[in-house]
Parts: C-alpha cells; structure tokens; sequence
C-alpha cells in the first residue's frame, strides 16, 4: 500500500478545503508514493515520536497538529521543531497533519467529544458559509433519472438527513449545431426542439471535479449546458464547535465531576456556577474562546473548551458556565478518531496509536 491511499483516506473524510486559512494541514514531509510499512496515530509530534516511529518500523506518521505550522527557514535543529522534521527525513519517515479540517467535519473531533459526555439533539455550533454550490443543467426527459443517479452517487443532493435531493421542471430546449456538430438528437445545421428537464443539485464545493466528471460522462449532448453558482447558506455540516443536549438535566458540581471522568483530566477551570441544572452543553476542541459568544446566543448552559486567559472568563458574564479543560485533554481522543477511519477502509493494515504522553503541560 502506498501512504498516498492512506491520505486519500484521510482527506475523503476531512477535506483539506475544510481547514482554516492560517493552518497547515497536509503532507508536511515525506514522499506520498512510499509504500507504508506501517501507521503511528498521535496529537503532536515530537522527536520521542518519531523515534518511536522507528522502533515500530511506521514510515508514516499521522498527527493533529502540524509540526511546520510557520515557514521553515532553515533546517539546522536549532530547536525541537528543526529537530524533529531533520529525524524524520533521515529516517524516511512521512509526516502528515490532519488539524483544522478535522476540527471542522461534523463527524470530527468535536463529535468525539460530544460520543464522550453522551450528547442527543447535535448541531455544528458556527456552521460556515460559501461552502455549498448549486449546479443547472438541462437534460432530455429520458435521460434525467440516469444523469441523476450519477450526480448523487458523485456526491451532490444531500441535505442535512435528507439525501438525494434534488428540483427539476419541464421545458423546451432549441439548438442548431453548425457543419462541425455531431448532435445525438437531430441534425447538422436544422434547429432541434427538445423536451428537457432543467435539473438543480447542491454539493460541497470540493466536490466540483467529479460533480463535473459526472454530468459530462452521463449527458446525452455533445455540448452540455450547465451553470455552478456559490450558495450564501450556511452549510450544517461542517463548522466551528458542536452544541447538543444531555439526556437527563445535571447538577452543575455532579456535572463537572463527570466531565473530569471522561475527558480524564486532573483540573477543570470554571467561572462562577449559575445555580441552574446544565442541559444544553457547547464545546470545542482546542481553544475555543472565539466560540464563547456563539455558545451564549444558543443559550448553552456550559461551555466546554481549552486556552481561555485570564480575562476571558469574565465574558462568561453570568449568562454561562465557562470550562476550560485543556488544549490536549479535549483533543486527546483524536488519535481514536484517525484510527477508527483508517481500520474501516483498510482493516488489516498495521495502525498503532503513539504510547508517547505529548502533553507539555503538568499538574501537581
């Protein structure tokens, strides 16, 4: 197996369209047509990781968080990021980082945190724009249903729950091919009047290559008439954060209790408590303090993140319940999520999660 069907993999999941624009997800070193003799899962690499790599004979490494986040200029080992990339390289070791993009999916690191803690009634808590595009096209009656079929199964006309969606009406195409034509209905130089259905399907924006493939490989007409517009929608799939519900309403303290169990952290930083049972619960993964007043306007009860400073938490402002668990203690489950993707399609193939504690941040 090559490590580029192992990417593939990865990114039919997280797309790297899907990742912020100051991140650095990818292929960070490596030559993606190496055969894999082996995957090691982790958060963060660092050079105990990589020598663990080694001794575990993985030439790929898959991790969260890229290691190149900044621009390199120079590879000396001056410090544990030059140091880290020089032993990968000399050892043949690939390094690739899924980060943002996977914080992003709806099915990403925030619903690994949401599995935890057992959340019914989930949405994306800042769902983004511009991510959606509507095709047109216009197809012969008889040819509709098979054109269709072929759109859905390259990915367009899914909605929330709802998939194979799609709006068609009934009109009247003309057209008249010049000497040069070679038209599938009617002939050279004499206008045809064809009854078509004018077809619109939604899809992801990534998708628009083998959308594309699609209509063009299974349209009747020589020239195929079509439009793409972007949609202004939000698109509920993919975005910032998670917000969901408990099943049963807890105590704040009885709450907070469970959540150290199941994010197994040692310290929990929280504002002050409201006196009111938590039931609607935000969360992020990482830091997640630019959500806080998204969590607010949906009258989350709690939210639950990393990195907030000091002065963060008094935008809490009694209207919620700021919990600040950690950066890695909310992302640690991650290496769960890459191995789940990875064992689905390849089921025999060796993936090993990293023993490695890559934590920087100790607690007495």
């Amino acid at each position: 197996m090559k490590i580029t069907e192992i990417i593939e993999t990865i990114e039919e999941f997280a797309p790297l369209s899907y990742q912020e624009a100051y991140d650095n997800a990818g292929l960070l070193v490596g030559d993606r047509m190496a055969t894999c003799t082996g995957v090691l899962l982790c958060l963060d690499v660092i050079e105990a990781v990589v020598e663990e790599a080694i001794r575990k004979k993985c030439n790929l490494i898959i991790a969260h968080h890229p290691i190149i986040f900044s621009g390199l200029k120079s590879l000396t080992g001056k410090n544990y990021i030059e140091r880290t990339v020089l032993k990968a390289i000399k050892n043949d070791i690939a390094i690739y980082a899924c980060h943002t993009n996977l914080d992003n999916v709806r099915l990403g690191v925030n619903n690994m945190i949401a599995d935890k803690l057992g959340l019914i009634n989930r949405k994306i808590l800042e769902p983004k724009k511009k991510l959606l595009k509507k095709l047109y096209t216009y197809v012969p009656e008889k040819n509709k249903d098979v054109l269709l079929n072929a759109l859905f199964e390259a990915g367009a006309g899914n909605i929330g729950n709802y998939s194979e969606c799609s709006y068609s009406v009934c009109g009247t195409g003309t057209y008249k091919g010049n000497h040069q034509s070679h038209p599938t209905i009617g002939k050279k130089n004499v206008r045809s009047t064809e009854s078509e259905q004018k077809i619109e399907v939604i899809f992801p924006f990534h998708l628009e290559k083998k959308i594309l493939t699609a209509l063009f490989k299974n349209h009747p007409y020589e020239e195929v008439a079509y439009e793409i517009i972007t949609l202004d929608n939000y698109y509920q799939e993919v975005g910032a954060g998670m917000i969901g519900e408990l099943k049963t309403p807890m105590k704040e303290q009885d709450f907070l209790a469970l959540l150290k169990v199941k994010m197994k952290t040692k310290c929990i930083r929280h504002t002050t408590f409201r006196k009111k049972k938590i039931s609607k619960i935000a969360l992020c993964g990482g830091a997640g303090c630019f959500l806080l007043p998204n969590a607010i306007t949906q009258q989350a009860d709690i939210f639950i993140t990393g990195d907030f400073k000091y002065h963060q938490f008094f935008d809490a402002d009694n209207q919620i319940i700021i919990a600040d668990i950690g950066h890695f203690e909310s992302e640690q489950f991650t290496v769960q999520l890459f191995n789940k993707i990875i064992s689905i399609k390849f089921p025999t193939f060796a993936v090993q999660i990293s023993t490695i504690n890559t934590n920087p941040i100790n607690y007495i």
